[in-house]
């Protein structure tokens, strides 16, 4: 078959965990004989804050020894044409770039993150006999995709427009007229990775059929033997939602267990000059692909303590797949996933995760346990084999119709 992914970001040139997503499933369907093609928007990375130097050939990512084929749209406008993405909802400058792509007739066109490559307007451009979206964040009924209220705490309630102003994002105009719901019934069906992002969205007036399919870890890691030294991990995005604070804060204070922070962000540069005194945190910054699975194999447990809700959280089943157990707040989809696979602990405040690092590091046969249920739990729901299996099927029944 024919496939064609639309994202905004696409490695090496991304931020999070739906680029990843986007890459390990193209690669995937690509080894099993599939014809795919991605396009993504250059201009919205580096509106981001990215470099603008564009990739060369050859760098991780770039689709030259994958089999996957890569478009990485440019406009002469540079960033302005994703703010006029962000802002009118529509391709504006990329229009024609995207046709071009779009216009050569798939089977499946698979919208994921769309924000800033077309926003609503771009899912229905495309010639495809089956067009799938994969909500990876809460973007549909959140102008800050997250689920994060005035940049300060998880939202309670829509307040949209002062939400924006106070977050320091300028407000969609797009979104207070009838363009989402005329675009959204182009899509034949919107893939949820979680039953809490499902409920989520339709708690939210999302009406289109929703179909709920889990993500998968990229790795198919071995156990690892659990550290000598209780040693905890962190990997994500370093921003106020994520709960990255609070976690340091949190081992600040315990001073006999080491906590890894692996990603980047915007509070990462601040948070490692202001815990540079604690020698027992460590600010790795972005880590290479290759040198995750020794991190995950190496921990006591992986954390995830996001505040806001997470529509599904790749670092967990990442985690289930070298036996490491998860400890989690509960927000969204992670703690499903946890509490589904048995394979850790969900608390409900950062004082109960104090409590689990505590058990954890002091209970080898607790973290034992754990970690075999997180084993199993992955090789029976989240490899790829399972994945792209469950993600054929349902496209067939969806061609079929």
């Amino acid at each position: 078959m024919r496939f064609c992914m639309v994202t905004t970001f696409y490695p090496p040139r991304h931020f999070g965990g739906d680029a990843v997503y986007v890459q390990a499933l193209s690669r995937a369907l690509a080894r099993a004989g599939h014809h795919v093609e991605v396009v993504c928007s250059e201009d919205a990375y580096v509106a981001a804050g990215g470099s603008a130097r564009p990739p060369a050939a050859g760098d991780p990512g770039d689709g030259d020894d994958d089999g996957v084929v890569v478009h990485r749209l440019r406009s002469p406008f540079g960033r302005w044409s994703s703010l006029w993405g962000h802002q009118t909802g529509t391709p504006g400058p990329i229009r024609a770039a995207l046709a071009s792509v779009l216009d050569r007739g798939f089977d499946v066109v698979h919208y994921h993150n769309v924000s800033l490559i077309g926003g609503p307007a771009v899912l229905g451009m495309a010639r495809a006999r089956a067009k799938l979206l994969t909500l990876h964040d809460h973007w549909l009924v959140c102008p800050t995709h997250v689920l994060w209220k005035n940049g300060e705490r998880a939202c309670d309630r829509p307040t949209c427009f002062t939400c924006c102003l106070r977050s320091r994002r300028p407000p969609q105009l797009w979104r207070y007229g009838d363009a989402l719901p005329r675009a959204l019934a182009h899509v034949d069906v919107l893939l949820a990775p979680s039953r809490w992002s499902a409920r989520r969205h339709r708690e939210s007036g999302i009406d289109r059929p929703i179909e709920v399919l889990p993500l998968y870890s990229r790795f198919d890691g071995a156990e690892g033997a659990p550290p000598q030294r209780p040693r905890f991990l962190y990997v994500g995005r370093i921003t106020a939602s994520k709960g990255v604070r609070a976690l340091v804060e949190l081992f600040a204070g315990l001073p006999a267990f080491e906590l890894t922070v692996a990603g980047d962000g915007d509070s990462r540069e601040a948070l490692a000059r202001e815990f540079a005194r604690a020698s027992n945190v460590r600010f790795a910054g972005a880590v290479d692909e290759a040198a995750l699975p020794a991190l995950y194999a190496g921990a006591t447990a992986t954390i995830v303590p996001s505040l806001a809700p997470e529509s599904f959280g790749l670092a967990v089943v990442e985690s289930f797949a070298f036996g490491t157990p998860v400890l989690a707040l509960d927000a969204g989809g992670c703690g499903e996933i946890v509490l589904d696979a048995g394979g850790g602990i969900v608390c409900r405040d950062m004082a109960g995760l104090g409590d689990a690092v505590r058990r954890l590091a002091t209970d080898p046969s607790l973290r034992d346990e754990l970690g075999r249920r997180a084993r199993l739990a992955w090789r029976s729901r989240y490899t790829e084999s399972r994945h792209v299996a469950d993600y054929l099927a349902l496209v067939e029944t969806r061609l079929a119709r």
